[in-house]
């Protein structure tokens, strides 16, 4: 019998030519509208195998890619990588599992991604990065709003100093869901991951400190609001970054007016952007990264945020700001490098382990009513 962790197949494999073959565990919203079309779309990646346990998703799965072989379990899909036949597992099952099934995925020697939240903890998370250093192979969590539109024209606006030193970062991810929509995601069972905290607040709470670095303290506010609903749909999370920038973070499913996207207020200027970026609405209509008829994540000018001082960007205030093109390709592409050369992937599992950590604090914060401090800032 193999030693389970022993070391793995090296991930880096600078010469290879031939695509990196994908086992995709799961076929609902995130493996049929996001990661499916994305691997499909990126040079160096081969869609292999699907696992659902759904026939009707199966065949979906097979008209959307003819190539693709569809089994039953997820546990066809390790077999495989544990024959040799697959190099990357790619998690968009339900959260409950991301941890059991990255660490069987690693141990049979595939690299992995997961779809966000990595893990229910820190320290699950720093688990799984260990093992994956322990095999040398790849681990990364798929948080694809790092590529939206209006957050890569932000990035680009603190890189120009357009802002000058920003103090307050407010930004939003709010819907208008007065009726629960039942299922995984919304359940209030504590092993299924649901409520919104985890769910867009990882979203959210990655970009603050992608942008800003880590958290010194975090205070939340967290209610269950719906008639009906088990978990949290409507939380509020205030970060102070050990840099001393506020975060200031909205998940709402409770939002009968939607409030703007971003609104960031430096020294200099402030910027302001409503609306979502456009790459979720495409993938759902069936529009793919490379189609003819269309430039990929990029918005009217109708849309775009405004940039100023002293003014109100509701009453044409402040200047339009082109918003860059979202380019969720971008993340599988960086996959494919990391894949080929051995160098970090687009989002390392010590990210997932940041943020998991100001969402537990998070959680605690709005159960006991208190400012939950983290470590040193680290």
């Amino acid at each position: 019998m193999s030693d389970p962790e022993a070391p793995g197949a090296p991930a880096a494999t600078a010469t290879r030519t031939a695509p990196f073959r994908v086992g995709l565990i799961g076929y609902g919203l995130a493996g049929s509208v996001f990661h499916a079309p994305l691997i499909a779309a990126t040079d160096g990646l081969l869609l292999d195998t699907v696992s659902t346990g759904s026939p009707e998703r199966q065949a979906l799965a097979r008209a959307e890619h003819p190539q693709v072989r569809t089994v039953a379990t997820a546990q066809e899909v390790l077999d495989r990588a544990a024959a040799g036949d697959l190099d990357l597992i790619v998690l968009a099952s339900p959260n409950k599992t991301h941890v059991p099934l990255a660490t069987a995925a690693l141990k049979a020697g595939a690299a992995v991604v997961v779809d966000k939240p990595l893990a229910a903890t820190a320290a699950e998370a720093e688990q799984l990065a260990a093992l994956a250093d322990r095999r040398g192979l790849l681990l990364s969590v798929f948080q694809n709003r790092r590529w939206d539109n209006d957050f890569r024209t932000v990035r680009q606006l603190l890189a120009d100093g357009a802002l000058g030193a920003v103090q307050r970062f407010e930004s939003r991810f709010e819907r208008w869901r007065p009726q629960p929509k039942g299922g995984w995601r919304e359940s209030g069972d504590p092993a299924e991951l649901g409520g919104l905290l985890y769910d867009l607040g990882s979203h959210l709470v990655d970009q603050a400190l992608t942008l800003f670095g880590p958290a010194a303290s975090v205070y939340a506010e967290s209610d269950v609001r719906r008639p009906g609903a088990e978990a949290d749909d409507d939380t509020f999370l205030a970060v102070t970054h050990a840099n001393g920038v506020r975060s200031h973070l909205w998940v709402s499913a409770t939002a009968p007016l939607l409030g703007p996207r971003f609104r960031v207020l430096g020294d200099k200027a402030g910027y302001t952007k409503h609306g979502l970026d456009p790459q979720e609405a495409a993938l759902r209509e069936g529009r793919r990264p490379g189609d003819e008829d269309a430039e990929w994540g990029v918005e009217p000018r109708a849309c775009w945020g405004r940039l100023g001082a002293g003014a109100s960007p509701r009453m044409g205030g402040g200047d339009p700001v082109p918003t860059l093109p979202g380019d969720y390709p971008a993340y599988y592409a960086a996959i494919v490098r990391a894949l080929r050369d051995g160098g970090e992937p687009p989002v390392t599992a010590a990210e997932a382990a940041a943020a998991l950590r100001v969402l537990e604090a998070a959680r605690t914060s709005a159960a006991e009513g208190r400012t939950v401090r983290i470590g040193d800032g680290a």
